[in-house]
């Protein structure tokens, strides 16, 4: 169990670095120019690898959620985390990708770029917020799971 919310903690907050990254440069690209904006979106080559990270945080809170589905404050915690992870996922897919498809990962710019960029940037930013929920309630479930194995008096007891 440790080693399971150990790692789902450990791949959330992989998954967030990235996605708080996106909402962190936010107000310094939202009004570039034209040429500025497409320059500066190439640095993003090579993320799509990081999906393997998502998958990874996916996969290893679910395991974790049904895991603590008899420990009432920690399975909620774990679940909320979980349904936030597919909330960015949800976003990404219906949001982000599609601008990625048009842009054709903003390598080309069609006349509508700059509604496509509020588009893409904002789906980032409620992705980061998303993640960073996500991994807070993970901290709170394995916290809660934990709290069980110490008594009133702050000794560890035998459970």
């Amino acid at each position: 169990m440790v080693k399971n919310g150990l790692l789902s903690l450990l791949l959330v907050a992989l998954a967030l670095a990235p996605a708080l990254a996106h909402l962190l440069e936010l107000p310094n690209k939202i009004h570039l120019s034209r040429q500025d904006y497409l320059t500066v979106q190439q640095i993003y080559r090579g993320w799509a690898l990081l999906g393997f990270v998502v998958f990874g945080a996916l996969r290893s809170t679910l395991a974790l959620t049904v895991t603590l589905r008899k420990q009432r404050r920690a399975f909620v915690f774990a679940l909320i985390a979980y349904c936030c992870i597919v909330g960015t996922q949800a976003i990404f897919w219906t949001c982000t990708y599609p601008v990625n498809q048009i842009t054709d990962n903003w390598n080309l710019l069609p006349d509508n770029w700059a509604e496509l960029r509020w588009q893409w940037e904002l789906s980032h930013a409620a992705g980061a917020v998303l993640n960073l929920i996500a991994l807070t309630m993970l901290t709170a479930s394995v916290l809660a799971k934990d709290s069980g194995k110490w008594g009133r008096s702050g000794a560890f007891r035998e459970q």
